[in-house]
């Protein structure tokens, strides 16, 4: 018989430590939902207390749906990792490249090297994260605030590259040019074809990449912590990384609830089926996903994050690779990403276990929560 204990009494802990107004996590192990915990509240400010059943933002633990779904494309022959991106989006072509001068300066100089599509996988294509750009806000004006997803993405290509194609790792909106890549190889836009391939079959049908005012009724608050005052400010219910009401985010778009997004954890954990005995990936390409794929500079870059000393960088997911360095009691090949406002998905298929945690707070504390999310969870299982 498994005890949680000591990981409830640590969820808990948080509320009031880490000022999180309320959470939600679920624990597959070996096919069985083990363990499902909620407390605090979806709204401090009404005094509304946590049903199980809030919608979230889950940002950046988007990119592991986005990842499986180009992977599943892979699987159909739309394209080959290998190949240049841009063959299937032409204006990556003649890319720009920032270069340090020696005295200081930058100038731009053309690409010395193609950007292949692993490139996107592993945020080793020298794109940054300005949201900010000039590119984008271009687009978003010209286009009224509907900032079309292959717009936007010939905006981004505009924006000079930060470095050579796998010169370095850089976080980035590499998995916002994946999601409009498998758009056009697919020929079915991007939030159709996850539909498709991962919602429809594994039942997701509360996931959704457009926001309404059902789903705003029903969406927990976001706050922000606030390093100066140690509080949770509120700061409304808005996702800036949508650029628009036609922009389909792979980076940051995906709204779902804990029910939906542990779905496909699960089938994650579990060679690639749902608990509904749909497939969505192979085991083979899961085991791929999880495969690191960095070393050197790009290793030494990835790992300068705490959260990610031990760890590699795979198919758009942090992968454990060193038992030692990486300080905790999960399993070698463990991956998984996390988000902005703190969502975590841990995945051990050797284990056949599948960690999903939820709260809806940005500027999160993921290196003190996470791991030890992680390893209470190990400990009760009796690993």
């Amino acid at each position: 018989m498994y005890t949680f204990k000591d990981l409830e009494k640590y969820l808990d802990s948080i509320l009031v430590r880490e000022k999180i107004p309320g959470f939600d996590c679920k624990i597959y192990h070996k096919g069985k939902e083990v363990f499902r915990y909620f407390n605090g509240y979806s709204d401090r400010e009404n005094q509304i207390k946590m049903n199980g059943e809030e919608y979230y933002y889950i940002y950046s633990a988007s990119k592991p749906i986005t990842c499986a779904v180009a992977l599943h494309a892979f699987e159909e022959g739309a394209f080959l990792l290998h190949e240049p991106l841009w063959w299937y989006l032409p204006e990556f072509r003649n890319c720009m490249v920032k270069e340090k001068q020696p005295d200081g300066t930058e100038k731009l100089v053309p690409l010395d090297r193609e950007i292949r599509i692993q490139d996107l996988f592993s945020m080793s294509a020298g794109l940054n994260y300005n949201c900010e750009s000039e590119q984008i806000k271009e687009v978003i004006a010209k286009t009224n605030g509907r900032a079309p997803t292959r717009e936007v993405i010939k905006g981004i290509a505009k924006m000079p590259l930060e470095f050579q194609p796998r010169e370095d790792f850089c976080y980035s909106l590499c998995h916002d040019v994946l999601a409009c890549l498998v758009e056009v190889a697919t020929k079915t836009r991007f939030q159709d074809y996850v539909k498709k391939v991962i919602f429809d079959p594994l039942g997701m049908d509360k996931t959704t990449y457009r926001i309404n005012d059902e789903i705003l009724s029903k969406m927990m608050q976001q706050y922000r912590y606030n390093f100066e005052t140690g509080k949770a400010d509120l700061v409304g219910k808005k996702n800036d990384y949508i650029f628009g009401t036609e922009y389909d985010s792979g980076g940051a778009g995906v709204i779902t609830t804990m029910d939906d997004y542990s779905k496909f954890a699960y089938a994650m954990a579990h060679g690639g089926v749902g608990m509904n005995g749909s497939r969505i990936l192979s085991k083979s390409t899961i085991d791929l996903m999880r495969t690191n794929v960095l070393d050197g500079k790009r290793l030494k870059t990835f790992r300068s994050w705490n959260s990610n000393v031990g760890y590699g960088y795979g198919f758009g997911v942090r992968t454990k690779i060193d038992q030692g360095l990486g300080g905790s009691l999960t399993s070698i090949g463990e991956f998984g990403w996390d988000g902005a406002a703190g969502t975590l998905i841990s995945i051990d298929p050797d284990r056949e276990l599948a960690i999903v945690y939820m709260q809806q707070m940005l500027n999160p504390l993921h290196e003190v929560t996470h791991p030890r999310i992680k390893n209470l969870t190990v400990l009760a299982l009796g690993y």
